[in-house]
């Protein structure tokens, strides 16, 4: 590789550090391999699909299961009313409720809290698989098997 080529590859690079927050570890072998997202939407919901393709945008697998007990599901995970959305996803042995942004997981994954999981309750507008010409400001919040939230995250 020549050495203006070279020069060109490091400031893209770095571009791509400053700008979007990227790390060694995002380049490393481990974080090339795709994680697994497992996602059980209503088989009528088009939302869903859209929030899978953001994920797989940004490097993650998702396996959907279209369920028509995706109530019974939430019940199970310890899901409330103040903390339901519209699809339940498993990803790292955490439970991802709704249209949690990609960034919000990956970080998950990386500082490994103390949670059951991540929502973004209800469907906000803006949030992924919710894009359009409005965009609703909402938290991304953790929560605990008996329910109680945090805010992990603010758009």
């Amino acid at each position: 590789m020549n050495s203006k080529r070279l020069l060109i590859v490091v400031a893209v690079l770095a571009a791509a550090i400053f700008v979007g927050g990227l790390t060694w570890s995002d380049w490393s072998s481990e974080a090339s391999e795709r994680v697994k997202v497992v996602m059980y939407q209503n088989p009528a919901c088009g939302c869903c699909s859209k929030w899978a393709q953001h994920m797989e945008r940004n490097g993650f697998e998702v396996e959907i299961h279209k369920s028509p007990e995706l109530n019974r599901i939430k019940e199970r995970e310890g899901i409330t009313r103040k903390t339901a959305a519209c699809h339940t996803s498993f990803v790292g042995g955490y439970v991802v409720e709704g249209h949690v942004p990609a960034r919000d997981i990956k970080r998950l994954l990386r500082e490994k809290p103390q949670v059951h999981g991540l929502t973004v309750p209800g469907m906000p507008a803006g949030s992924p698989g919710m894009e359009g010409p409005r965009r609703d400001r909402y938290d991304v919040l953790t929560f605990d098997k008996e329910g109680n939230t945090t805010v992990y995250s603010s758009y």
